[in-house]
C-alpha cells in the first residue's frame, strides 16, 4: 500500500488543525465545558475537530470518520480516520503545552498511519509502523534495557490504583531513573523521539490509542495494553523500547 498521498495529507490536516488551536492557547478567558463523562471540552476541541472532518469528507468522501467530540460516520469503510483533535484538554486549558492533536489512518481495522502533532511547539511526529519522522527527519526510540535506567512516564499518577495493580505500579516506578506525568500523547511523542523510555496509561479510549500504535512501531518501539496484549482494540497501554516493554509487562503484572 503506498501511503505517501495519505502521509502528505496527514501532515495538511496536521497544520491546518495546529493553525486553528494555537490561538486557543494560554488564552484566560477559554470556556471550559465538563461533558458527561467528567472530561474537558473547549471550542478548540471542536472546532479543530470540525475542520479536520470537512477537510476529510472533501478529499476522501468514502472514508469513515471517528473522532472523540462527534462520533462515527460511514464506519464499515475500508479506511477510517481516528481524530483526537486535543489529547490533553486539561493540560491545554491550564496553559500547559504537554498536549497534542492524534490523528490516525486504519486500514480495515488496523492502523497503518499515525500522527502526533505538537502545535504550540511545532511538532510533527508520523509514523508507519516501519519508520516514525520528527519534522521529516528519522527518529527512533534510545536504547534501555533495565528500569533502573529508564524514564517513566505517565498521565496521571493515581490512575493506576484507580484502574490496575497500583502497588505494582509504584513498585516499578520507585525503581526507575526518573518519573514524570509528562503526559498524553506528548509522553508517546518524547519516548518516539528518544527522550523517555516508557509511557504506561492504565486507561485509555479508542481514539488515544490508534494514532500511537505504528508511531512506536515505526520508532523501533513495541506497544501493548497493561497485559502485553493487542493495543488495537486494548484501554491501557504500555509502550517502551523492545528489551524494556516484556520487563515492564512483568512487573506491572506479577
Amino acid at each position: 500500500m503506498d501511503l505517501e498521498p495519505y502521509r502528505a495529507f496527514m501532515t495538511e490536516l496536521a497544520a491546518k488543525s495546529g493553525d486553528f488551536i494555537r490561538p486557543f492557547f494560554a488564552q484566560p478567558g477559554l470556556a471550559v465545558e465538563i461533558k458527561a463523562d467528567q472530561t474537558p471540552v473547549t471550542l478548540a476541541d471542536r472546532g479543530a475537530e470540525e475542520l479536520m472532518r470537512a477537510m476529510i469528507a472533501r478529499k476522501f468522501p468514502r472514508h469513515g470518520l471517528r473522532g472523540e467530540e462527534f462520533g462515527d460516520e460511514n464506519p464499515d469503510a475500508e479506511f477510517t480516520w481516528v481524530l483526537d483533535p486535543i489529547d490533553g484538554t486539561k493540560s491545554f486549558a491550564s496553559a500547559c503545552p504537554l498536549f497534542g492533536t492524534l490523528i490516525a489512518l486504519v486500514h480495515e481495522g488496523q492502523p497503518v498511519l499515525g500522527a502526533i502533532h505538537q502545535p504550540v511547539l511545532r511538532q510533527l511526529v508520523i509514523g508507519d509502523g516501519r519508520t516514525t519522522t520528527l519534522n521529516g527527519r528519522p527518529v527512533r526510540i534510545r536504547p534501555c534495557a533495565r528500569i533502573e535506567d529508564a524514564t517513566l512516564l505517565t498521565s496521571d499518577p493515581l490512575n493506576p490504583a484507580r484502574y490496575r495493580n497500583g502497588a505494582a505500579f509504584e513498585a516499578v516506578a520507585s525503581r526507575a531513573k526518573l518519573v514524570r506525568t509528562w503526559g498524553d500523547c506528548y509522553g508517546y511523542l518524547l519516548l518516539a523521539t528518544g527522550w523517555a523510555d516508557a509511557m504506561c496509561d492504565p486507561i485509555m479510549n479508542p481514539w488515544d490509542i490508534q494514532a500511537l500504535v505504528p508511531v512506536v512501531r515505526g520508532a523501533g518501539g513495541v506497544i501493548s495494553d497493561w497485559q502485553g496484549r493487542d493495543p488495537v482494540q486494548a484501554d491501557s497501554i504500555v509502550a517502551a523500547g523492545i528489551d524494556l516493554h516484556p520487563r515492564l509487562i512483568a512487573e506491572l503484572n506479577p
